[in-house]
């Protein structure tokens, strides 16, 4: 199946964190908390401004980003949990996360 969200809203995958603190204490399922880091799985048109013309979105597919603790909708489309948020609850878009990460 394959959805496309509307306007201004955004489908968003949560970024699993580890399992262990960087001092290598195990961390239970139970005492986790939601990731607030994610990736952008699909993006809407943009939203309308008073003119009628679409603003388009900053973000794009692929793209990663901080999202507030209590943002988004939760659904589950073709077995995956995924967020539907707005893009104003988006906090910010992580820039060279991938290559900061190889060199740690």
């Amino acid at each position: 199946m394959q959805f496309r969200p509307l306007h201004d809203r955004v489908v968003v995958r949560r970024l699993e964190e580890g399992e262990k603190t960087k001092g290598g204490i195990i961390i239970p399922e139970t005492a986790k908390e939601k990731p607030q880091e994610g990736e952008v799985v699909a993006v809407g048109p943009g939203a309308r401004d008073e003119k009628g013309q679409v603003q388009p979105l900053e973000v794009k597919a692929g793209d990663r980003i901080l999202f507030g603790k209590w943002s988004g909708t939760e659904v589950k489309i073709d077995g995956e949990d995924l967020l539907i948020m707005k893009e104003s609850d988006i906090l910010g878009i992580l820039e060279g996360t991938s290559s900061a990460k190889q060199a740690a």
